[in-house]
């Protein structure tokens, strides 16, 4: 009899430890599934795809970055490679005919997945539907296709740079281009050891503290100015900030404005001038007349022609003014001599 409970116990043992490994993996195939886990609820769609790039049967079904399923089968439609996928149900209104799938990669060298582009509007897909196959997908699947374009670019580029073409192209390719991008590089460089050695008007700024000190206090007088200006000093400084005289300014401006205006609107004198024509051709007849008497006057015409004109003329004149004064003086000396009254009586 012990002997049969020693058996016995030891059965129960192993049976107790068989069922808690069970119970162990079924919660580490759970915790490892997580959403994708046995028990959750599913729904099976497919793709057909003209090259899978090795995808297989478990790989990973991604939707908008987010695990939502694995792939069932892989297997030849045709010269198509049909992909049965099992997504799970709580992602189904996301599942519609304006959905695409692509295949992706986990990463640059890892295995192969679908990604799914979730797209709410349309209708809701049915169990077994086929949804569109778009280009290359993943997280790094643009990152591939970006790659090949630059690739594909740079070759391109390359060719033309071998053709000659463009600027790189004849530089490379151009004899006569490298020959002139050779002498010009040997004059900068000349010009820059010139520089160097203080020829030249640049040069001797750059080497001359003398030519650098005097631009320096140049450029402090100018500030020295400049701040005085701004602080108000001097004429210039008054002008741009005393308010009174900014308002005389616009005074000024203003009456200029409305005599302007009174001018064009045939006010005062020379608003009539500048409008009327008959005070403009009187003032032009005047003027001809002044002319012509002027004219008269150069060709010694009349007395005071003759006045301009004739020396002699002028010599009588100014001889005879010369005695009237001589006369008039002798008058002032003496008037008894040249003033006599006399008185008779009848």
């Amino acid at each position: 009899m012990p002997r049969t409970r020693s058996l016995a116990w030891s059965e129960l043992k192993l049976g107790i430890v068989s069922v808690t490994a069970l119970v162990l993996v079924a919660l580490l195939v759970v915790a490892i599934g997580g959403e994708a886990g046995f028990w959750a609820e599913r729904f099976p769609v497919k793709s057909l795809f003209t090259d899978v790039q090795g995808l297989k049967p478990g790989a990973v079904v991604w939707l908008a970055g987010k695990e939502v399923g694995t792939v069932d089968r892989v297997e030849f439609s045709g010269a198509q490679v049909e992909v049965t996928m099992e997504l799970l149900t709580s992602v189904r209104p996301l599942i519609t005919d304006e959905t695409t799938a692509s295949i992706g990669s986990l990463s640059l060298l890892g295995e192969p997945i679908v990604d799914l582009k979730a797209n709410g509007r349309g209708t809701p897909l049915q169990d077994w539907s086929y949804i569109k196959v778009s280009g290359s997908g993943g997280p790094f699947g643009d990152l591939t296709e970006t790659a090949s374009s630059s690739l594909e670019q740079v070759g391109q580029l390359l060719t033309d740079v071998r053709a000659g073409k463009g600027t790189l192209g004849k530089l490379v390719s151009d004899d006569e281009l490298y020959r002139e991008m050779t002498a010009f590089i040997g004059s900068a460089g000349r010009v820059t050891e010139g520089l160097s050695r203080g020829q030249g008007t640049l040069g001797a700024f750059l080497k001359d503290p003398t030519a650098y000190n005097n631009f320096k206090g140049a450029l402090e007088n100018l500030q020295t100015m400049t701040a005085k200006i701004n602080s108000g000093e001097g004429a210039l400084g008054r002008f741009l900030n005393d308010e009174a005289m900014g308002r005389n300014l616009a005074s000024t401006f203003s009456n200029l404005e409305q005599a302007t205006a009174k001018m064009n609107g045939n006010q005062g004198t020379m608003g009539k001038l500048l409008t009327e024509s008959e005070l403009y051709d009187r003032l032009n007849g005047t003027i001809g007349r002044m002319d012509a008497v002027m004219a008269r006057l150069e060709n010694g015409e009349g007395t005071a022609g003759l006045l301009l004109r004739d020396k002699q003329l002028y010599e009588s004149i100014n001889g005879a003014v010369t005695e009237f004064r001589s006369l008039l003086a002798d008058i002032r000396r003496d008037p008894k001599k040249y003033l006599r009254v006399s008185v008779s009586i009848f």
